[in-house]
């Protein structure tokens, strides 16, 4: 398969170059398209370029309303509520977290919630963007149900990631990033796409039986990190990113791929603490203890440091697949 090496920046350009040929605004395409090259830049590839095409044709087809403009609305003195309109989450973030930052530095805490939203990307990065401001950031965001209760088979709910982000004192120290299940179901989609088998371990068929056929995997569901305790996860996230913010539950939304169904109004919650506002000053010691003890033994590593690794490697440029780029590039025009 032939492929073209692509900078950063040509790799966001035509992921926002795309999204506005769909019919997104140039507001909410350049929100998507910063996102994409976040992941691509961090290697993390299913939520790269190989998303552009779902998202432009879910902007066509009225899954994502690509012209939303997000609703901010402050509750109360920490609690900021966003309404992203069925539009995508990205713009629908990005219009409320200035004001997100400046209440958890007044307040000592605050809580954003996202309702009526859509798949915001790479969890960890939005983490990460918290900690860059030396908040604490605790985020979680649903997806439509693919994951079944422990002794059961019917999906309930999604793979649902949580992201912590921790501030050091010139940075960021490390951004722990999971979903409750034992993959993402966006890799699955990629070994689908690219037609190769998946491991052991992610995923059961539609009659509840392991599988490595990917194809089979989409019909069914994922398995959960760590059994019972992976699905406690994972109910721990729809609670906040669901019943919190007054999304839709995941088993009550449409798919994130596909065009059948209409917007899954899913949801996120991200909450922001100042750390000088409960530690008394100790938190960057403690913090900096508890990283030297992990790291000094051999073989550890802190948890994001293989994405933070990939960064330099796709300094240069990524190797994107021609065939990837002729998809995208026929939804700029």
């Amino acid at each position: 398969m032939s492929q073209t090496t692509m900078t950063l920046e040509a790799i966001e350009q035509l992921a926002k170059d795309a999204l506005m040929g769909a019919g997104a605004s140039e507001a909410a395409a350049s929100a998507v398209a910063k996102s994409t090259w976040r992941a691509e830049r961090d290697g993390v590839r299913s939520h790269g370029l190989m998303y552009v095409p779902i998202y432009a044709e879910h902007v066509q087809c009225g899954k994502v309303d690509g012209k939303a403009a997000p609703e901010v609305s402050q509750p109360k003195p920490s609690a900021l509520r966003i309404d992203a309109k069925s539009g995508f989450a990205h713009p629908a973030i990005d219009a409320g977290f200035d004001k997100f930052i400046d209440t958890a530095k007044s307040q000592g805490v605050a809580v954003m919630s996202v309702f009526n939203s859509y798949n915001c990307g790479v969890l960890g990065h939005h983490a990460e963007r918290i900690a860059e401001e030396g908040l604490i950031g605790l985020c979680f965001t649903n997806a439509p149900a693919s994951i079944a209760p422990t002794g059961g088979s019917k999906p309930v709910i999604g793979t649902n990631p949580f992201a912590l982000g921790i501030p050091s004192q010139d940075g960021v120290h490390f951004v722990i990033d999971q979903s409750a299940s034992a993959i993402a179901k966006s890799e699955i989609m990629l070994r689908n796409r690219e037609g190769k088998a998946i491991e052991p371990g992610w995923a059961l068929d539609a009659e509840g039986n392991s599988t490595l056929d990917a194809s089979e995997a989409l019909k069914g569901s994922m398995v959960p990190s760590g059994g019972a305790k992976g699905f406690g996860a994972g109910l721990m996230v729809e609670i906040f990113a669901a019943c919190l913010s007054g999304a839709v539950l995941g088993k009550d939304a449409s798919p994130f791929s596909g065009t059948v169904g209409g917007p899954p109004n899913t949801g996120q919650c991200f909450i922001a603490f100042d750390t000088e506002s409960f530690s008394g000053g100790a938190f960057h010691d403690r913090v900096d203890s508890l990283v030297a003890a992990i790291t000094a033994e051999e073989g550890t590593r802190l948890p994001g440091s293989r994405r933070s690794g990939a960064r330099v490697n796709t300094a240069a440029g990524v190797a994107v697949d021609d065939a990837l780029i002729e998809r995208i590039t026929a939804f700029c025009a």
